[in-house]
């Protein structure tokens, strides 16, 4: 299976000249934004995009002939009455709905989406012999644990609903659904070993699976001159128990370091403020959303990401960029080499985050080291060129499979 020490030259045969790829997000931006954005331009570059359907279009790169906008689609009036969760399902089945309609009346070689946001397009591309992509921000939907496919008593009371709430809640794409894309995609991108594993546990075939890591602009996120005086561990991400932000605010807290600090970057969610309260010190600084994070992991020392599942961070590419070691677990993705660039470590593990730490905060020349090798591994595997190298070789390896 491709993976991150194959970055060579993309395929220049045996690719399809017909893309059609939709998302829900806007193409260019940032998160998943972005990734649409690298995509439809590895696409763009060599001559393969026929139509992209989104939720919009900011991305300079892309030609906005080439993409059918859905912005100001009915869905926006809707999103007075809906919930949040509720307003991004009708956002997805809304461009499902409008790729199905592209896809069944104009001639396509492949289609690319992500999971949750193309159902009926995967049916209609099945129905007409396209092969198919799909995307997987995360994991398998049953992250690694045997579930039947049944419906469980949450989706049965869904089921139930009845009158105008039920119309609400059935624009929630429900589990069925999500494994009926997998198994209807021809080949299914997943972002990291551990995100693979969910998948092989749930029975998917690994020549079903494709290796497809992010990637990071290297001037954008680029190392600092000279380390922080100070020992800085930085932490970047949306401040809640999934990311681990309790793990590291206990294992700070049983450190005590010297000359050091701890600062979190990101939004506070209201299920780690027990965590904030029984942690504090004055060396915990909250940092709150940022513009620009390149200058916070520029200043750091170490990144510290104890997350229990991602797909694959973003925060460990741009941190790994920036040139400073990190701690971090197997399921935040495939960035950091244990023992290289930095340290790997069980999640909801506190004892072995403290242990990393002190390690780092008592061998500065370590830390030095593993920061470069971290920037190395950037150049080497991890550009959005990389990126798009790798995703020309998964279309070429999608046709294969038809």
């Amino acid at each position: 299976m491709p993976g991150p020490e194959s970055p060579t030259p993309p395929p220049l045969s045996g690719l399809p000249r017909r893309i059609l790829y939709s998302t829900s997000a806007k193409i260019g931006g940032s998160g998943l934004d972005q990734v649409a954005d690298q995509s439809l331009q590895a696409a763009v570059s060599h001559g393969l995009l026929s139509k992209a359907v989104a939720y919009g279009l900011q991305s300079q790169s892309v030609p906005a002939h080439l993409v059918k906008s859905l912005r100001w689609s009915p869905v926006r009036l809707a999103s007075s009455f809906l919930n949040t969760p509720q307003y991004y399902a009708a956002k997805k089945r809304w461009v499902d709905r409008h790729t199905a309609r592209l896809l069944d009346s104009q001639p396509f070689d492949l289609f690319h989406s992500w999971s949750g946001d193309c159902l009926l397009s995967l049916r209609t591309a099945r129905k007409k012999g396209i092969p198919s992509l799909l995307e997987i921000p995360t994991w398998h939907r049953h992250k690694g644990a045997h579930k039947s496919a049944a419906p469980d008593r949450k989706e049965r009371e869904r089921l139930a609903a009845s009158g105008w709430n039920a119309w609400k809640e059935r624009l929630l794409l429900t589990r069925q659904e999500t494994l009926e894309e997998y198994d209807l995609a021809s080949l299914i991108l997943v972002l990291s070993e551990k995100a693979e594993e969910t998948f092989l546990a749930a029975g998917v075939p690994k020549e079903k699976l494709f290796r497809h890591q992010r990637g990071v602009d290297p001037v954008r996120f680029s190392p600092a001159p000279e380390p922080p005086e100070i020992f800085r561990v930085v932490f970047v991400g949306s401040l809640c128990l999934r990311k681990g932000v309790h793990v590291l605010l206990e294992a700070w807290n049983r450190l005590a370091l010297k000359n050091a600090e701890l600062v979190l970057v990101g939004s506070v969610q209201p299920e780690i403020e027990p965590a904030l309260k029984k942690f504090h010190t004055p060396s915990v600084k909250l940092a709150g959303f940022v513009t620009n994070v390149a200058d916070q992991y520029r200043a750091a020392s170490v990144h510290a990401f104890p997350s229990s599942c991602e797909g694959s961070a973003k925060c460990t590419y741009e941190a790994a960029a920036c040139g400073i070691p990190q701690i971090t677990t197997r399921e935040a993705g495939d960035v950091v080499e244990h023992g290289n660039s930095g340290w790997i470590i069980p999640p909801e593990d506190p004892g072995s985050l403290a242990e990393a730490l002190a390690a780092l905060h008592q061998d500065r020349s370590l830390a030095h080291q593993m920061g470069l090798n971290a920037r190395r591994r950037i150049e080497e595997h991890f550009t959005w060129q990389h990126f798009q190298n790798r995703l020309i070789e998964a279309y070429a390896t999608a046709l294969k499979r038809t």
